[in-house]
């Protein structure tokens, strides 16, 4: 009896391809009239909107299996299911991605002067470093600008990092890191709203205000506060009435627990709870919504 064939192997195909063929099919739409455009858009998204619940409900399905909690972190490390469920918005943009963004969007700035900035380290939760380059690299007159403009765009993108620091530049001499705040940056008032004192957010405790259609949760420790959307990351379901122990808050619907000195998401470390700005004036709880 013959041996049957085995099936000749297919390399699989890569983001950048399945990207390309999309693009394409959207060139192609592009020369359609308005409402051939239209039904197109509104079978995307219906097509979307199955896939998103499907997957949100295979996630809730197996994640309280013992092993499921590790496997669901290495599927999300492949690019291809890292960007559908990033499209999808089941998993939220990651610190990485977002300090990117920020440093993106001051770059043409930056380009227009001769420099550009490049991020150098990142130590989780609160602090960043980063390098002036080029012309900025040293300037006295247009640095402290300049730079004042990076600090502001993280501090946007990611209201989670409290400390910036400046890494010496190529061309300067020596090694020596310096802390770097810049006093433009800091002397940025607007937007910061006095919500509540110090004392009225119990030690290890959280506190829970309406501000601005948003629902906040703060979160004390010694003199540290923590302000966060008062959401479950995974499903968007309030936190407020779940256990807290040890600092670690678990969501009450579905069992996700999340780190509040950080805001990360003990369960499914790829997504982690919105933060807002937050500061202490005078013993007042100051908050900038993100």
């Amino acid at each position: 009896m013959a041996a049957v064939p085995e099936p000749a192997e297919t390399s699989a195909p890569t983001l950048d391809g399945l990207l390309k063929d999309i693009e394409a099919l959207q060139i192609i739409v592009s020369g359609w009239n308005e409402q051939q455009r239209n039904t197109v858009e509104a079978l995307r998204c219906a097509i979307e909107a199955l896939h998103r619940e499907a997957f949100i409900r295979l996630i809730r399905t197996i994640r309280d299996e013992p092993a499921a909690a590790g496997r669901l972190r290495e599927a999300a490390s492949d690019e291809v299911v890292y960007a559908v469920l990033r499209h999808l918005e089941i998993l939220k943009p990651s610190l990485d991605e977002r300090l990117q963004q920020a440093l993106n969007s001051v770059r043409p700035s930056l380009q227009e002067h001769g420099g550009n900035v490049e991020l150098v380290s990142v130590e989780p939760p609160d602090t960043v470093t980063i390098r002036l380059t080029g012309a900025c690299d040293g300037c006295p007159a247009s640095g402290l600008t300049l730079s004042a403009g990076v600090e502001k765009a993280i501090r946007e993108h990611c209201p989670e990092i409290t400390e910036i620091r400046k890494a010496s530049g190529h061309n300067a001499q020596g090694t020596t890191q310096v802390d770097f705040v810049s006093p433009f940056a800091r002397a940025e008032d607007e937007g910061w709203t006095d919500l509540i004192g110090m004392e009225e957010i119990g030690e290890n405790d959280i506190r829970i205000i309406e501000h601005g259609g948003h629902s906040l949760l703060f979160w004390r420790q010694d003199n540290n506060v923590k302000c966060y959307e008062n959401a479950c990351a995974h499903l968007g379901m309030p936190l407020d009435s779940g256990e807290l122990e040890g600092g670690i808050l678990t969501c009450p619907y579905h069992g996700f627990q999340y780190a509040l000195a950080t805001g990360e998401c003990l369960t499914a470390p790829e997504v982690q709870l919105q933060t807002h700005a937050v500061r202490v004036v005078a013993n007042r709880v100051q908050v900038r919504l993100s």
